[in-house]
């Protein structure tokens, strides 16, 4: 059964053991697909909610990483010959698969994360709207496309759309779906090979993507999965890929960005974030209040997205912050595989030390606890209870920097200004969200947050879910957009064929070069008074 975060243990237990679809033959299939040497290492992964072992993977070397580029390279070059119409035929073929086996992903989320079966759905959901949305787009986005000439009817002129190549793909464990796949879907699409590390304690669910997409009629070697510690085999990923695609902490993101720079290739990294959500004085207090909900719990707070910060209007502070603890406190912890729990665990024990760190940190220097603040032993080994603070101030750890786990602080202003203020007061800028009653106020706070998206009256499922625009962070939250046409254009290369017909630029022959120059100067002048481009 699960357990309400502000109540003691019950009896029963509060998490279920290994579901019945994760056999020891199906993991060892998975574990299968990691490009690694028969006779590698092997590191072990753990279940969040109880501790007990999961999975043994075999670690991939640095020259297993160079091997799987080399396969990826001879792979490409005739998946870049193939008719976008059949890889589009394969990704819609990968959407249906997702959505019919929905439930054996779930619980490989579930075991590897940590998280809620909902959470994990939404996992599900993410992926085959991306599969639908790239598979539907791939062909127009791809098309070579005319261009204006440099001389009207004279100059034809066509942007074409090259892949990059063999490009390297970093996900991290906390969505080990929508991570995983949800980058590696769009550079497959455009033509590429893709290879891949992801983090260690959530393999097994990007395993399952590659091989479902190998169900699905996906190419051997375009799609392969490496297996390792950053500082082992992340140079031989750098020195290989054409181009870099990495979600993670700012830190990481700096060093890829100074490699990439140096290597002169082209690079996304979605980073750390310290997300802030703003409450009006005209909002809609129980809605904003289940907002706030939805904003700093899913995934147990791990989530780049997820809100950190609450800016709460003093007008209506009061019945928002009861609003906001009472259904705080109603939340259920569990670790079943069901619908049942509000709340999972955090997925691994240095995130659950620094929760509890900056928590306890910000109550020795002042804090005060609404809701929360104690891990739950008693549940599972990295239980942490949905956690409000207030009086929050600036020498606290936490009042700047992310948490990433299931803690909110909440402040009052006075005025928009203040409050805009307020939420741009960060070297972050990923996600936001407002809330007001008036579409077009909030609309208009929104505009002003630094924030590569921003939600007016959601938490961030809006704009993550709007994929035919782009979603990125500003700042320290990193560069590069995924999703809309950027998300597969980033993973191609630009050229631009221009033919010139009959005359161009050039002086032609009896001509002297200052009646050129004149006729030159009549005609532009010309073609601006038409109002040509």
């Amino acid at each position: 059964m699960t357990v309400r975060s502000s109540s003691p243990a019950t009896s029963e237990p509060a998490v279920s053991g290994l579901p019945a679809s994760l056999t020891p033959p199906r993991i060892a299939h998975l574990t299968s697909r990691i490009a690694a040497a028969p006779t590698a290492a092997r590191v072990g992964t753990t279940i969040p909610y109880t501790g007990a072992p999961l999975a043994d993977l075999p670690v991939s070397t640095p020259s297993d990483v160079d091997e799987a580029f080399i396969r990826g390279r001879s792979a490409q070059a005739s998946w870049a010959a193939t008719p976008v119409s059949e890889r589009k035929r394969i990704l819609l073929r990968f959407h249906d698969l997702v959505l019919d086996r929905r439930n054996e992903v779930m619980d490989l989320i579930q075991a590897e994360s940590g998280k809620t079966r909902r959470d994990a759905f939404l996992e599900v959901t993410d992926i085959a709207i991306a599969a639908r949305y790239y598979a539907r787009s791939a062909s127009r986005l791809l098309a070579p496309a005319r261009r204006r000439g440099a001389i009207p009817l004279l100059t034809r002129t066509t942007e074409l759309r090259h892949p990059k190549g063999v490009v390297t793909i970093i996900s991290p464990w906390n969505y080990p779906l929508s991570m995983a796949a949800g980058d590696a879907i769009p550079a497959l699409l455009a033509g590429n090979a893709v290879v891949q590390k992801p983090d260690t304690q959530t393999a097994l669910t990007a395993l399952w993507a590659l091989d479902l997409m190998h169900q699905a009629g996906l190419p051997d070697d375009l799609w392969q999965m490496v297996v390792g510690r950053g500082s082992s085999i992340g140079d031989s990923l750098m020195r290989n890929a054409d181009y870099m695609m990495f979600t993670g902490s700012t830190a990481a993101g700096r060093h890829i960005a100074r490699e990439a720079g140096e290597r002169l290739i082209g690079a996304s990294l979605e980073l750390g974030g310290k997300n802030a959500m703003l409450v009006l004085d005209d909002a809609d207090i129980a809605r904003a209040a289940d907002g706030a909900v939805s904003a700093c719990f899913p995934s147990t707070g791990q989530l780049c997205v997820s809100v950190e910060r609450l800016y709460v209007a003093e007008s209506v502070r009061d019945e928002f912050v009861a609003a906001f603890v009472e259904r705080t406190r109603a939340l259920e912890l569990g670790g079943r595989y069901d619908f049942r729990s509000d709340v999972g665990c955090l997925t691994t024990q240095s995130q659950l030390e620094t929760v509890a760190t900056h928590v306890e940190d910000a109550v020795a220097k002042g804090a005060t606890v609404l809701a929360g603040g104690r891990a739950r032993p008693d549940l599972g080994p990295l239980f942490y209870e949905p956690t409000i603070l207030t009086d929050v101030t600036s020498e606290m750890t936490l009042y700047d920097h992310e948490t990433f786990g299931p803690v909110v602080s909440i402040y009052s202003f006075s005025d928009v200004e203040e409050a805009i203020a307020s939420a741009n007061a960060t070297p972050y800028g990923l996600n936001a969200s407002v809330w007001s009653r008036d579409a077009a106020r909030g609309h208009a706070v929104a505009s002003r947050l630094h924030a590569g998206t921003v939600n007016v009256n959601d938490a961030f499922a809006a704009a993550w879910g709007s994929i035919d625009s782009p979603m990125g962070g500003m700042g320290d939250s990193g560069v590069g957009r995924r999703h809309g046409s950027e998300g597969l254009l980033k993973y191609t290369e630009a050229q631009t064929i221009a033919h010139q017909r009959v005359l161009g630029f050039t002086r032609p022959r009896g001509i002297s070069h200052r009646a050129w120059a004149t006729m030159l100067t009549v005609a532009l002048k010309t073609l601006k008074r038409i109002g040509v481009r």
